[in-house]
């Protein structure tokens, strides 16, 4: 007979991944908000595919050798806890999450000499909303 009190449990569900590259230092992860969006992953696709290629390459160079010593692609975001995968205007921010975890919150086109308040504030929000899913 099966035992209805099973049904009263919780379970405990992994929370879907978007594992964008594993490396020997890092593994790289797209988030996922709240509505199960992949903004990130979105932003990637809508690129052309050599600049597709471009940031990838620079995202496997940190997941597989640990650094990125050219600035002018992966640098810190003044002022804030983030920091970003660059190649020309293209931009994606990210976090270190965990030990050995780099989470990319999503991508955006910088028109201007600093990033606009509202792709620091979306950066934060997503990463929020990552931080409660996990």
């Amino acid at each position: 007979m099966l035992d209805r009190g099973l049904s009263l449990c919780k379970l405990h569900i992994m929370p879907k991944r978007e594992v964008l590259h594993r490396g020997i230092f890092y593994t790289i992860e797209l988030a996922i908000t709240a509505n199960g969006g992949c903004p990130g992953k979105k932003f990637l696709d809508g690129l052309s595919k050599l600049d597709r290629e471009k940031i990838l390459r620079i995202v496997k160079r940190l997941a597989n050798e640990g650094k990125v010593t050219n600035r002018q692609q992966f640098k810190k975001i003044e002022g804030e806890d983030f920091f970003e995968f660059k190649n020309y205007q293209i931009r994606m921010p990210c976090y270190f999450h965990a030990a050995g975890w780099l989470i990319i919150t999503h991508g955006f086109i910088k028109k201007e000499d600093r990033i606009r308040p509202e792709e620091i504030d979306r950066m934060k929000r997503i990463r929020d909303e990552y931080e409660k899913r996990t």
